[in-house]
């Protein structure tokens, strides 16, 4: 959807509406959905530091990073509210977002049934949601009739307690009414907001599954308060933090049969034992049907691969940065009327990570805490790669090589 923006005098322009992207899994900050291959986000000096001078050999495992732009918040003639990007000056022809966007729908029900615009939006009572999956794994359908007594929180936490199972992830709308609610409450309604412009890494997918893992054994930046640094360090004492050196932060697994998404939260990992990060790793690879175990080759190929890029990172160290696993829950198999059936599909691909059969990709995103000799103002600085990393990339390679090893 364009909008005017017409605030600057004699200089109205054409703006972004963002929506809400449906396929963030984890994090804390809202990530909005720009165009169909970008993604932006609220910009943290560090992270834009880090991206600009980020070493070649880890081009390949982080987001391509497109700039900068400006938000503002945006109230339309029914009172929804919403977030619309300035476009870059470099290129000031607007880019489109269909009125029908799925998200965009969703984001403004769940507005509809209070009075307009009014903040903070927690008090808002939001429609149930109805989303079966058809032709994109974003397209929702709503039924206005039925109304929910708790806010968008309860979706979340419905994750958990009854393995919810969605047409999209309600992580994102969580965020994103979080950061709405800060944008209302603590600045002017003209105030004018950096964000990061980033590479939609899913873009490519028609139903990613997305594993998002909180890597290290530490989670706090050098330049936290001690409460939040004691916060974080007793969240690693008692997770697979400090035992693996990674944790689970958030994961959507298609289930190719009932079309939809099962989704987990940050909560859900902070619980699981060694053991139940073994078997969560298996219902992450697992479609409700088999367990896709043509996946793991290209999976652990990637991981060994980014492991010794990580390897000769000195100084760096990533601090509260994740990672995520991704693949595609549509097979290949599924696509072409005229391949093979599922059993008869060629069986080097369980052992052959070269095979373009299962497309998977693994990339490192947050890096809002990362340090590194050189960067600005650092107050510590370290030698040689980042140990706790290293830890728990290890501990997952070894993880995903016995589940492999085990079928």
């Amino acid at each position: 959807m364009v909008v005017q923006d017409s605030t600057d005098a004699g200089d109205a322009r054409a703006g972004v509406q963002l929506e809400p992207f449906l396929h963030q899994v984890g994090g804390h900050l809202s990530v909005m959905k720009y165009d169909e291959h970008t993604v932006c986000k609220p910009l943290i000096s560090r992270e834009q530091r880090f991206y600009e001078s980020l070493p070649l050999a880890m081009k390949r495992f982080t987001p391509q990073y497109k700039g900068v732009i400006t938000v503002h918040l945006w109230k339309d003639n029914q009172g929804h509210l919403s977030l619309v990007a300035n476009p870059q000056k470099e290129n000031r022809e607007p880019l489109k977002v269909s009125p029908e966007s799925a998200a965009v729908a969703v984001w403004q029900t769940l507005q509809q049934t209070t009075n307009s615009g009014t903040c903070p939006l927690a008090q808002r009572q939001p429609t149930q949601l109805v989303h079966p999956l058809k032709e994109s794994p974003t397209k929702v359908f709503l039924v206005p009739k039925c109304h929910l007594s708790t806010p968008v929180s309860s979706l979340v936490e419905d994750n958990n307690e009854n393995q919810a199972k969605r047409g999209f992830n309600p992580w994102g709308l969580l965020c994103h009414q979080a950061h709405l609610n800060r944008l209302c409450s603590e600045y002017p309604e003209d105030k004018r907001h950096r964000f990061l412009l980033l590479e939609n890494v899913v873009s490519s997918y028609t139903h990613p599954c997305i594993l998002d893992l909180k890597m290290g054994t530490r989670q706090h930046g050098d330049d936290v308060s001690e409460e939040k640094k004691a916060r974080h360090m007793r969240k690693c004492a008692q997770s697979t933090s400090a035992r693996l050196g990674v944790r689970i932060c958030g994961m959507q697994v298609y289930q190719t049969e009932k079309k939809h998404f099962l989704c987990k939260d940050k909560y859900y990992g902070r619980k699981l034992s060694v053991e139940g990060f073994r078997q969560a790793l298996c219902q992450f690879l697992h479609n409700g049907s088999r367990l896709r175990t043509e996946l793991l080759g290209p999976i652990l190929h990637r991981l060994q691969a980014l492991l010794s890029v990580i390897k000769g990172q000195s100084s760096y160290r990533f601090y509260s940065s994740s990672l995520l696993i991704i693949y595609d829950g549509q097979e290949l198999l599924e696509r072409s009327p005229c391949s093979l059936h599922l059993q008869e599909a060629p069986q080097k691909t369980l052992s052959d990570p070269s095979a373009d059969l299962s497309k998977v990709d693994i990339r490192m995103i947050d890096f809002a805490h990362t340090t590194y000799k050189g960067s600005w103002n650092e107050p510590t600085t370290y030698d040689g790669p980042d140990p706790g990393y290293i830890f728990g990339l290890e501990n997952l390679i070894a993880i995903l090589q016995d589940i492999q090893e085990g079928q």
